[in-house]
């Protein structure tokens, strides 16, 4: 049975861009809504739940990273890849730390853009070439010693199947992912994921992916 497409949000506040990306993606993904500002997007997403917002990091009332905030703080199940003009390396790493699972510019190819959008549905991080160097070295340090050390007992802490949920939600992937991963329910993953941010004393998924990135934990 084919795979249906990933339904997509779309947030720029350039509607003719926004018209321009709806044309060139086709029918390859399905673009179930819209937004050029924070607010409007967040709405939006919080509605529709879509697969992949692809995500401008500049809007007229905000960033990109404040939408990516307040969708995880609402608890929406949705990956985000930004879409922007800017290959600015703050820019890069402000989302990518906020928890985009990608970064490319508007200059890629529409074939490459439906790619891009695919992969980051399937839990995969997508950048393009220049802007990767960026986040790998956003990520080069490596924690201090105490903090391996620290991040050494708190993963002792964690149970093998927690250990499990931990790296799989790093890396991306859905509950419903994980929870067909790893052969459990939804509602197990669920438990052990709030075991997970309980014991690491970790809020939410984003502060878990950067806890778990700085200390090479994937």
């Amino acid at each position: 049975m084919p795979t249906a497409p990933p339904r997509v949000v779309l947030v720029d506040d350039h509607q003719m861009f926004r018209s321009g990306v709806r044309s060139e993606l086709g029918d390859r993904v399905t673009v179930v809504a819209e937004a050029d500002d924070v607010a409007e997007a967040v709405a939006v997403i919080e509605q529709w739940s879509p697969d992949v917002v692809l995500l401008d990091v500049h809007l007229p009332s905000g960033t990109g990273r404040e939408v990516i905030e307040a969708i995880d703080a609402a608890g929406v199940d949705t990956r985000f890849l930004a879409l922007s003009v800017s290959d600015a390396a703050e820019d890069v790493i402000d989302v990518v730390r906020a928890g985009a699972r990608g970064y490319v510019t508007k200059t890629i190819s529409s074939d490459d853009l439906v790619d891009a959008i695919i992969r980051v549905s399937e839990g995969d991080a997508v950048f393009s070439p220049r802007l990767a160097g960026f986040v790998l070295d956003a990520f080069a340090g490596g924690p201090p010693a105490a903090e391996v050390s620290e991040a050494d007992d708190d993963l002792d802490a964690l149970t093998k199947r927690e250990k499990e949920v931990l790296r799989h939600l790093a890396r991306g992937y859905t509950y419903k992912e994980i929870a067909r991963q790893l052969t459990i329910s939804v509602k197990t993953v669920e438990t052990h994921a709030s075991a997970v941010l309980r014991k690491l004393q970790l809020s939410n998924r984003n502060e878990l992916s950067r806890w778990a990135a700085a200390r090479r934990i994937w």
